[in-house]
């Protein structure tokens, strides 16, 4: 185990490699899982958990670590499985969304593993379990699930989505013009919240679940433009997609002579590992963190009022 906990340490510090690792774990039962090791912060041995009142019913308690106080999550319940009695031998999963640290509690960690985007694929259409993954890959001949973390963190707590006043009050996009814009994640929760926090700005809001199917509604619209940018001046983006990332969407957009004047704001959850020099080589003309709804403003009002 220490030998992949010195691997995601290591891997963690990469990013911009076109490319997804996934740490693979297991919750109650065979069925194999998988997160992105770009989130992953660490992997510890289940230490102690302090129970406090009126937590969550899915937060199994928290945790004291390197000076930092991180509720654990039991992955299992939250995502409609058994909940991991218990914690002697589970691991914790120590991981950073949307600007936030947590602990997710799993039965066993097994390796790391390497693969291309065009691998990874979108879930299977079904209700239940099927509802928290954002895709699937094919790993020995398996089926691994990869969870829609987004949805599990949101729906344990939400994430603001209204505008501040202050920031409101400050825009100067043309709310009248009625911007046509598209919005790009895996989440289905993510685009909704996206969607949510741009109400006020009066946009029209064409999504996509990935990069391949946002590039095909473009080429699309080229079809019948020369410049597809008068039709949606700007994209958000998520980076991590099954098929085709946001790096990839982004490289495909600037060769396209019709697609290249789109101005692209890359909006992901790497807020811990994010490669600047990686944006730019693809030429994104703007990164945010997930999950903030001033400054998501903020930059459509950048890009939409030059």
């Amino acid at each position: 185990m220490s030998s992949i906990m010195e691997s995601v340490n290591k891997r963690t510090q990469l990013v911009g490699q076109n490319r997804l690792e996934l740490l693979l774990f297991k919750l109650n039962g065979r069925q194999r899982f998988g997160i992105n090791v770009f989130k992953v912060k660490e992997v510890l041995q289940c230490p102690p958990l302090t129970t406090l009142p009126k937590l969550n019913p899915f937060v199994k308690g928290v945790a004291h670590i390197r000076g930092a106080t991180i509720s654990v999550i039991d992955l299992s319940a939250a995502t409609g499985g058994r909940p991991l009695t218990s914690t002697e031998n589970c691991f914790i999963i120590i991981s950073e969304y949307n600007r936030s640290v947590q602990g997710f509690l799993v039965s066993s960690v097994e390796r790391i593993i390497n693969m291309n985007w065009a691998a990874i694929m979108p879930p299977p259409q079904g209700a239940g379990r099927y509802s928290y993954l954002t895709a699937v890959t094919e790993i020995e001949g398996e089926l691994v699930e990869i969870l829609d973390v987004e949805k599990i963190l949101d729906e344990i707590s939400p994430v603001k989505t209204a505008i501040s006043e202050e920031v409101n009050e400050q825009l100067t996009i043309d709310r009248e013009q009625h911007y046509h814009i598209m919005v790009i994640d895996d989440s289905a929760v993510a685009r909704k919240q996206i969607i949510r926090s741009l109400e006020s700005l009066k946009l029209q809001i064409d999504t996509a679940k990935d990069g391949r199917e946002a590039l095909e509604k473009l080429k699309n619209i080229a079809k019948e433009m020369d410049d597809v940018s008068v039709e949606i001046p700007l994209i958000i983006s998520d980076i991590e997609m099954p098929e085709m990332d946001g790096y990839t969407l982004t490289a495909e957009i600037r060769d396209d002579p019709k697609l290249k004047n789109i101005k692209v704001v890359l909006h992901t959850s790497l807020s811990g590992v994010f490669n600047q020099a990686m944006v730019q080589k693809v030429g994104a003309n703007d990164f945010i963190a997930k999950f903030n709804p001033d400054e998501l403003a903020a930059a459509v009002n950048k890009h939409l009022s030059l």
